[in-house]
C-alpha cells in the first residue's frame, strides 16, 4: 500500500519538487496551495504520470478554518495520513526591524509558525489515532541561524521557532513512532526571492557560500525524502542543513 504525504506550499519551488519527488519515491499525495490553482494542477499532473494518487487541497494555513478543511480533505480522499511535509511560508520585502510593522509580523508569525505548528498538530492525532506511527518534516531555514540581519530579521525568527517546536514535539511524540525532523534550505533557486524584493539575491550571494553555487528545489526535496524515509528510521528532533555549507 502507498503511504499518503501532505504537503503543504505545493505549487511552487521546494514544495513541489518535494511532491515531484515524493511520487516518484512511491507516495500518495495530498498537496495544499493558497491561491495559484494552475501551478498545482501541473505539479499534480506530474506527480500522477509518476503513479501517485493526489488530491489539491487549496488552503491558507493562517486560517484555522482552511486547515481543518484542508485535512477533511485529506480524510476524505485517502483515510489515513503517514508523512506531513511543513513547507507553506512566506517572506516579506527586506527590510530593518525599526521599519516592521505589526501587520507584517502578525502575518509573518501566523503563516510561518502558529500555521506550522496547527498542520502539525493535525497531523500528530492522526498518526496515533493509526497507532502506524509517521513522519514529519517542518522546512526552516538557514536563517535561522544567520539572522538575516537588516534584510528578513522577523522571517528568520518565525525559523528559529520552527526549528525550537521541531525538537520539542519529536520528544512528545517520539513514544508513537512519530519522528519529527526539520531541514533548513540555504540559498535555494526559488521565486521566494522575488517575492522578497531581490529576484537576484541567490546568484547575488552565491560568492558567499562554501560550495560556489546556489543549491535547487530538486537537492532540498532529497533531504526531505531523506528524513521521511526508513533511512532516517532513528532520526528524530534534528535539523539537517541543505546549505552547501553555508
Amino acid at each position: 500500500m502507498r503511504k499518503v504525504c501532505l504537503i503543504t506550499g505545493a505549487s511552487a519551488g521546494i514544495g513541489a519538487a518535494t511532491a515531484r519527488l515524493a511520487a516518484e519515491r512511491g507516495y500518495d499525495l495530498a498537496l495544499n496551495y493558497r491561491s495559484d490553482r494552475e501551478s498545482a494542477e501541473r505539479v499534480a499532473a506530474a506527480c500522477r504520470e509518476l503513479g501517485a494518487s493526489v488530491v489539491l487541497c487549496p488552503g491558507d494555513v493562517a486560517n484555522p478554518e482552511d486547515i481543518a478543511a484542508i485535512y477533511r480533505q485529506v480524510d476524505k480522499s485517502f483515510g489515513r495520513l503517514d508523512a506531513l511535509v511543513n513547507n507553506a511560508g512566506i517572506v516579506d520585502q527586506a527590510a530593518r526591524v525599526t521599519e516592521m510593522n505589526h501587520d507584517r509580523l502578525r502575518r509573518m508569525f501566523d503563516v510561518n509558525v502558529i500555521g506550522a505548528i496547527l498542520v502539525a498538530k493535525e497531523a500528530v492525532l492522526r498518526m496515533q489515532a493509526q497507532g502506524t506511527g509517521g513522519a514529519i518534516v517542518n522546512l526552516s531555514s538557514v536563517a535561522a541561524r544567520l539572522g538575516s540581519a537588516n534584510q528578513y530579521v522577523d522571517y528568520a525568527a518565525s525559523k528559529a521557532a520552527i526549528d525550537t517546536f521541531t525538537k520539542g514535539l519529536a520528544e512528545e511524540v517520539a513514544a508513537d513512532n512519530i519522528r519529527v525532523t526539520a531541514l533548513r534550505p540555504g540559498l535555494i533557486e526559488t521565486d521566494i526571492h522575488a517575492k522578497g524584493g531581490q529576484p537576484d539575491r541567490a546568484q547575488r550571494l552565491s560568492g558567499s557560500v562554501p560550495m560556489q553555487r546556489t543549491g535547487s528545489p530538486e537537492e532540498v526535496a532529497r533531504g526531505v525524502l531523506f528524513l521521511l524515509s526508513e533511512d532516517a528510521s532513528y532520526v528524530t528532533g534534528t535539523t539537517l542543513d541543505v546549505t552547501g555549507g553555508r
